[in-house]
């Protein structure tokens, strides 16, 4: 899966040992700010029918590819579309005028099989050869080839100074790990705003995980191309990294330190609303804007609160330093590692 800030990559054991543990025990989970959907991804492998949520749509295109779709539908049409699009020419378009001559995220080759291998993305889209979910297996495809040889430290805030080694070798596409449908259910992807998930999920959810935003950096900022990789709008873009300008418009109560609590509150109240949902589990992190005693006053009231902390390393950019843009350090890296508390609420 993609490089991602925030990933739940190392906390996965840990949460399906706790989700695991519930009484009464969960079949059904709801996570809606899905990310990359490593969460929702290992609750299917796992057994669980899921519903992943989020509202931006590279992220809800990793949850049709990881949580949605099926392997037994779509593997046969999937390998043999993947195998089409790297027999493709390059084709040098907007994506390398933006991402790889006015930045330098990716080498201009790579950059021009992007362009070719999106646009026959979208004419087999166009002319109705492709449903939602095998668009999304494929799109996936491409970000993770691309992914596979960037030149950044994982965020597409800046691009390295120097070419990373990587970014010179040839972008090749390889079938993502779908996954075979869930025992309990089929799977589903939403790309919904998280409060509207919320109220959807009150009666069809056994457990809620919830992993929200919580300071000041925005996933659609951190992740911009990806999200011009997905809706191929060719947005005006500004700046060093020439992100979306759509960046600057799109806001989130989450990123909001005097708007975070009560965004928090107004989801959570949501997800108890309805009779089904048992469970509820909180990521959230010690840099964030609400501190621990915060989030324990809006859960205990609602049943048994136990709060877990698991310690961890802070992503490779922290530990890095901060530079300037001559890529001269001007500052002394931070603290190296964060802890993650994990609240789990049961309502029984």
């Amino acid at each position: 899966m993609i490089k991602y800030l925030g990933s739940k990559r190392t906390l996965i054991p840990r949460l399906l040992e706790v989700f695991g543990a519930l009484d009464p025990k969960p079949t059904c989970i709801a996570d809606l700010f899905s990310g990359t959907s490593r969460v929702g991804h290992a609750c299917k492998k796992a057994g669980y029918q899921v519903i992943s949520n989020d509202h931006n749509a590279y992220a809800e295109t990793l949850a049709r590819c990881y949580v949605q779709a099926d392997l037994e539908t779509h593997r046969a049409e999937a390998g043999l579309r993947i195998e089409q699009l790297m027999a493709l020419s390059p084709q040098a378009g907007y994506f390398t005028k933006t991402f790889c001559e006015e930045s330098r995220f990716f080498t201009p080759k790579n950059g021009a099989r992007v362009d070719a291998m999106r646009n026959q993305i979208a004419a087999w889209e166009g002319a109705g050869l492709l449903t939602e979910e095998l668009k999304a297996i494929l799109l996936v495809s491409l970000m993770e080839a691309a992914d596979r040889v960037d030149s950044t430290t994982g965020l597409q805030m800046a691009y390295l100074k120097s070419w990373a080694p990587r970014a010179e070798k040839d972008m090749e596409l390889r079938m993502p790990e779908v996954l075979s449908n869930g025992k309990h259910g089929t799977c589903t992807a939403t790309g919904i705003d998280a409060l509207d998930a919320a109220r959807a999920c009150a009666d069809s959810a056994d457990l809620v995980y919830l992993d929200p935003p919580y300071n000041q950096h925005k996933y659609l900022g951190n992740y911009h191309i990806w999200e011009t990789l997905v809706r191929w709008d060719a947005p005006e873009s500004y700046g060093v990294a020439r992100k979306r300008v759509d960046c600057r418009e799109r806001s989130s109560d989450f990123n909001s330190k005097p708007r975070i609590a009560s965004a928090l509150h107004e989801v959570i109240s949501a997800c108890l609303a309805g009779q089904r949902v048992q469970h509820l589990v909180l990521s959230f992190n010690n840099e964030g804007y609400l501190q621990r005693e915060d989030i324990s006053a809006m859960l205990a009231p609602h049943g048994t609160l136990d709060v877990i902390e698991v310690d961890y390393k802070r992503y490779v950019g922290a530990q890095i330093g901060i530079h300037n843009p001559k890529g001269k350090r001007v500052g002394k890296p931070g603290k190296l590692r964060n802890t993650e508390f994990l609240f789990v609420l049961s309502r029984s």
